[in-house]
C-alpha cells in the first residue's frame, strides 16, 4: 500500500535542523530534560527532536529532575516512621503540599490532595459531590466521563463564549445543581474560558465550580482566592513533573463528609475489632489523608512541588511573553498555508494557551504526524485527543493534528514545523 512516505518528496529545504531567525529569535526559557535529544529521520540522518507534544506530557524541568534525585538519596516511608529518613521524606511530602497551595492561591481551609493525575482527581471529586453536576460537552474525557457516570447534566456549548455562558446560566436556572465543572483551557484548541465569570455565574445560582486545570495550570497562574474557583484539578505530567502524580485542591467540607476515595492504611485513623468477631469499626481521618490511602507517591509530590517553585521563579510576565509570541507566530503561519485549517471552538474567543490544532487537506492526521516525524524530527499529537465529542462537532471525524508548545520551545522549532508543513502541502496529491 502506498503511503505518504512513498510519494515524490523534495529534500527538506532547511539547510540544517535549525532555521535561524536572527539574533532576536525566542529561545527556551527553561531547561527541560531531553532538549538535546537527536532522533533518526527516514533518510538515515539524525536531527534534534522538536517537541510539539507538551499538551500530552511535558518534559520534566531539569530543576525537577535535580529535586527528585536529591529526594531519592533520603527516600523512606512517609507518615509512618520515626527514623530520620522517614521524617525527612515526610517533611518533603508535606512541604510539597504547602508549595502547591501557595502556587495556586489556595484558601487557608482548602485541602490539597495528591492523586494520580487529573483523571484521578476528577473521579475523586465525583465521589464527593452531594448533588447534581452540570458539565459542558466540549470537555476532555477526564472532565466528562466521571460526571457522565453519575448522571451529570451535559450542556451543549454554543460556538461562542457568550453563548456558552448563557447556555450554562439557563441550565443552572432551570434546575439547581451542586457543581458546575468546566475546563480551564481546551486541550484541543487551547482556547481559554472566562473562569472568573463562570465562577460568579455558578455561585449566583447556588452552585460551586470545579476547573479542569490540566492545560491551564502549566501556562497560567490561577488563584483560587481571586478567581472564586472552588475546586481545581491538574496533573504533574503536564506541569513538567512527569512522575504519575496529580493534585485536587478545594473546599474541605465535601472532602471530609464523603466516604474515603480508597479504603486502606493512612486514610483510617483507628480500626476497632477483629474480622473473626465480624464487628470491625473504622474511624476515618479528615483532611487530605482521608483520600490518600496507601503509601503515597512521594517523588511525584516532590516533583510537582519543584515544578511549581521553578515556574513561579520564572515569573508570569516572562512566561506569557514567550508563549504569546510563539503561539501567535505558529497560528499566524498556519493560517497562511493553503490547505491547512486551524481549529477553534468559540468564534469570539480571544485568549488561548500554547495549543494549536489543525487539519491538512488531502492527508489524514496520522499521515501528517508521520511525515513530520520521519522527515523533520518533529513530534505532534494526532487523533481526537481524548475529547471525541468536541472534535466530532468541529467536523474532524478522523481527528486532527495538535501542536503544543511550552517552556522549552524555541522560535526555531516553530519555523521548522511551518517549513515542514509548507513542504507537505507542496507535495503532488
Amino acid at each position: 500500500m502506498t503511503t505518504i512516505l512513498d510519494r515524490t518528496c523534495p529534500a527538506p529545504t532547511l539547510a540544517s535542523p535549525e532555521r535561524s531567525a536572527g539574533p532576536l529569535a525566542f529561545g527556551p526559557i527553561a531547561r527541560v530534560t531531553g532538549a538535546d535529544e537527536f532522533v533518526p529521520l527516514a533518510d538515515g540522518a539524525t536531527v534534534r527532536y522538536a517537541n510539539f507534544d507538551y499538551a500530552a506530557s511535558a518534559p520534566a524541568l531539569v530543576a525537577v529532575q535535580e529535586a527528585v534525585a536529591t529526594a531519592l538519596t533520603e527516600y523512606a516511608s512517609v507518615h509512618r516512621g520515626a527514623g530520620y529518613l522517614s521524617q525527612r521524606s515526610t517533611a518533603r511530602y508535606e512541604a510539597a503540599r504547602d508549595i502547591v497551595a501557595d502556587f495556586i492561591g489556595a484558601r487557608g481551609d482548602d485541602h490539597v490532595i495528591f492523586t494520580g493525575n487529573t483523571t484521578d482527581s476528577l473521579n475523586l471529586l465525583a465521589a464527593c459531590v452531594p448533588g447534581e453536576v452540570v458539565v459542558l460537552d466540549c470537555e476532555h474525557h477526564a472532565n466528562l466521563l466521571p460526571w457522565k457516570r453519575i448522571g451529570a447534566r451535559v450542556v451543549s456549548a454554543p460556538l461562542s463564549i457568550e453563548g456558552t455562558l448563557k447556555a450554562v446560566e439557563a441550565e443552572l436556572a432551570r434546575r439547581p445543581a451542586a457543581l458546575l465543572s468546566v475546563t480551564g483551557a481546551s486541550n484541543v484548541t487551547g482556547e481559554v474560558l472566562p473562569i472568573r465569570r463562570l465562577a460568579a455565574l455558578a455561585h449566583r445560582h447556588g452552585a460551586r465550580i470545579a476547573v479542569d486545570g490540566a492545560q491551564l495550570v502549566p501556562h497560567r497562574r490561577i488563584s483560587l482566592r481571586d478567581s472564586g474557583v472552588d475546586y481545581l484539578a491538574f496533573s504533574g505530567h503536564k506541569l513538567y513533573a512527569p512522575f504519575g502524580s496529580g493534585v485536587l485542591v478545594g473546599r474541605a467540607d465535601w472532602f471530609d463528609e464523603a466516604e474515603p476515595y480508597r479504603c486502606g492504611g493512612g486514610a483510617s485513623y483507628e480500626v476497632i475489632g477483629t474480622p473473626v468477631a465480624k464487628s470491625v469499626e473504622v474511624a476515618w481521618h479528615t483532611g487530605p489523608a482521608r483520600h490518600e490511602a496507601g503509601s503515597p507517591n512521594v517523588l511525584g509530590a516532590v516533583a510537582i512541588g519543584a515544578a511549581c517553585e521553578a515556574i513561579a521563579a520564572l515569573g508570569e510576565s516572562e512566561i506569557a511573553r514567550h508563549e504569546h509570541y510563539l503561539t501567535d507566530l505558529l497560528l499566524g503561519s498556519l493560517t497562511r498555508l493553503d490547505g491547512v485549517r486551524p481549529l477553534r471552538i468559540w468564534a469570539d474567543s480571544t485568549d488561548r494557551v500554547g495549543i494549536v490544532a489543525f487539519t491538512v487537506d488531502g492527508y489524514t492526521p496520522r499521515e501528517v504526524a508521520e511525515f513530520l516525524s520521519s522527515r523533520y524530527g518533529i513530534g505532534v499529537r494526532d487523533g481526537k485527543f481524548c475529547a471525541h465529542p468536541v472534535v466530532n462537532r468541529l467536523g474532524c471525524y478522523d481527528g486532527a493534528v495538535r501542536a503544543s508548545l511550552g517552556l522549552g520551545t524555541a522560535e526555531n522549532d516553530v519555523h521548522r514545523l511551518v517549513r515542514a508543513l509548507e513542504d507537505l502541502t507542496a507535495l503532488p496529491k
